[in-house]
């Protein structure tokens, strides 16, 4: 999954089916592009060719290699989640949720200073300078050479008096041009750009209590791994809430909910509990889509399986989008399985399988979210 992988797939198996004539026996065939024979002439029977599979050296016959290519992981994993999907995602007011995002839309003459651009100044500002100039650096280029020419013949002071006046005015009028003035300003612009957009939260409680051993916590984590993935790989605005219980439940990250060891007794109410207070303090039903998935071995507390059916019919189920119930027992069903099945038949929103075996998780896994048909 890291790194991809190398498939190499025999020859035998990319080639497809074809009908053969037996040996023996007189048949008719079209040769395209034939120069060497007639209707009617005979071609002997080829001999029978000598296969290989590019292992092992032989003077005859003809053979292909194996037929491999290049597996990265972005690739496997687009194959591993085909034609699955989180159910019902977007909700009826979802469809009016729009984020905008930030984009450059040319140049403003208005901004704040820290917007200013000041190549684009600078550049405007010499433009302009150029533009207003010209008239008067033709009119002194050409005063200055009048000028030069008296001054050489040294004549008509009373002319030369004039000239240096005109000299002096056409330089203050250039010097008077401001080096960058207000509209010479440019400021880089950005609008905000609508996207829309839904938004999603997955809560992922996992059962982590001393009837949980070794071997069904794996498959849990397992099943979590999975389903992690498949979120960050499929979806690009979604958070997910990891909640680990026992007796008590209590929200972790990422690190803690597959590698802490913390275990206990079984009150899988508490982890339903805490869910729900997440989901009134921050997420409100009318901006997320919300998602569950619970795995547990099923053996609660006896008096706290009601418990969890009530809490999920009246007041869970109706924020969520989906739940999903995953229950990891090799062998009878538990208190918890028997009340969640009640929920079940009230609710199409609620889904539940069973892993016996580390290969069960994938299947179960497609199971539950798999694509339904449109």
């Amino acid at each position: 999954m890291d790194q991809g992988e190398r498939i190499n797939i025999p020859t035998k198996d990319t080639h497809e089916p074809v009908f053969g004539h037996g040996p023996g026996g007189r048949r008719d065939a079209v040769h395209p592009g034939n120069k060497e024979f007639v209707s009617g002439d005979r071609i002997a029977r080829p001999p029978n060719s000598g296969g290989g599979s590019g292992s092992e050296a032989s003077d005859q016959g003809e053979g292909e290699d194996e037929f491999a290519f290049q597996l990265s992981r972005k690739e496997f994993l687009e194959f591993f989640f085909e034609d699955l999907e989180l159910p019902d995602l977007v909700k009826t007011q979802l469809t009016k949720v729009t984020s905008f995002k930030s984009v450059r839309a040319g140049y403003s003459t208005t901004g704040v200073p820290s917007n200013i651009d000041i190549v684009r100044s600078l550049t405007g500002a010499l433009a302009r300078r150029i533009a207003l100039r010209a008239p008067y650096s033709v009119e002194l280029k050409a005063a200055q050479e009048e000028l030069f020419v008296l001054q050489d013949k040294n004549e008509n002071t009373d002319n030369i008096e004039e000239l240096e006046e005109e000299i002096r005015r056409l330089e203050d009028k250039i010097a008077t041009i401001p080096f960058v003035d207000t509209f010479d300003l440019r400021y880089r612009n950005r609008i905000q750009k609508p996207t829309p957009t839904t938004q999603a939260v997955m809560f992922c409680l996992m059962d982590v209590s001393g009837s949980m051993d070794e071997t069904r916590k794996e498959m849990a984590k397992r099943f979590f791994i999975l389903l992690y993935l498949f979120l960050t790989k499929t979806y690009e605005n979604i958070q997910v809430v990891f909640i680990r219980h026992h007796t008590t439940a209590k929200e972790v990250n990422e690190e803690d909910f597959f590698y802490s060891r913390e275990t206990g007794g079984t009150v899988v109410s508490s982890a339903l509990e805490l869910m729900l207070k997440i989901i009134k303090e921050r997420f409100p039903t009318s901006d997320w889509n919300i998602y569950a998935a619970q795995a547990s071995d099923g053996d609660n507390w006896e008096g706290d399986s009601p418990n969890c059916s009530t809490l999920l019919n009246d007041n869970i189920i109706p924020l969520l989008q989906y739940f999903a119930y995953v229950e990891i027992m090799p062998h009878n069903h538990q208190s918890l399985w028997r009340h969640y099945e009640g929920v079940k038949t009230q609710n199409r929103n609620f889904d539940m399988q069973s892993i016996d075996s580390a290969n069960e998780i994938y299947p179960v896994f497609r199971k539950l979210f798999a694509r339904k048909p449109a």
